[in-house]
Order: structure tokens, then sequence, then C-alpha cells
């Protein structure tokens, strides 16, 4: 984290540690990482506390960002952005197959089941 910045607040904090739950391979929608948090209804919440992971991740972890989509299945950068092109490459080294810019989410949205949950978050 940067100096003479505030730590993060406990919201961004539960977005992060559910957003390390999404399993390799597997991505997760923005409501759907909202919900699994507690904050439902604040999906665009969870698009502002990805966009404020600290340089180093969360508790030195690694916070797996690219792996988090819309809920059209789509990437939200802009298409013809570095970001875009980031969590594409990132996205199908995991073997996430985008064809024209859409993730088919019947195949590769994450569907946690309770237990993994009760075992992975804290909240």
């Amino acid at each position: 984290m940067l100096k003479n910045q505030p730590p993060p607040n406990a919201n961004y904090q539960r977005i992060w540690q559910t957003v390390q739950a999404i399993p390799y391979s597997k991505v997760a929608c923005y409501g759907q990482i909202a919900d699994l948090a507690g904050l439902p209804g604040k999906a665009r919440l969870v698009g502002k506390a990805l966009g404020k992971i600290p340089d180093n991740g969360w508790k030195g972890k690694n916070v797996p960002w690219h792996r988090v989509i819309n809920s059209q299945g789509k990437i939200s950068f802009p298409v013809d952005s570095e970001l875009f092109a980031k969590q594409r490459n990132l996205l199908q080294d995991e073997q996430v197959v985008i064809i024209g810019c859409r993730i088919k989410l019947k195949d590769f949205q994450w569907q946690p089941d309770l237990g993994e949950l009760l075992f992975k978050l804290a909240y």
C-alpha cells in the first residue's frame, strides 16, 4: 500500500476476500461478488474496490481481479484498452474461452456451494 493512504474500508476487504475465493479458470460477475460479500446491490462498489487493490495485493496475497466480469459475460473495459487486453490474456492463460469478447457463463461461471463459502470466507 502506498504511504499516506488510508487503510481500505471493511467493504473493500470483504470484496477482495470474496474475489480471492474464485477458483482458477472460473469467473464471477460484479453483482455475484457483491451478493456473496454480503453487499447486495453494490456491483459498482465491487468495480471500485477492484480498482483500489494495493500494488502488493491484499494482505500480501494476489487478488485475481481479472476473474470478475459483467453480468453479460463480457470484460467491462473498452475493447481497445490495455486493461481489456491484460484481462483477456490473463483469462485465456487460465483456459477461459473468450469468443467475440464474451465468456460463456454457463461454462465458466463460478457456482460456489455453501460449504465452500463457509470455509473460505471469514464474514
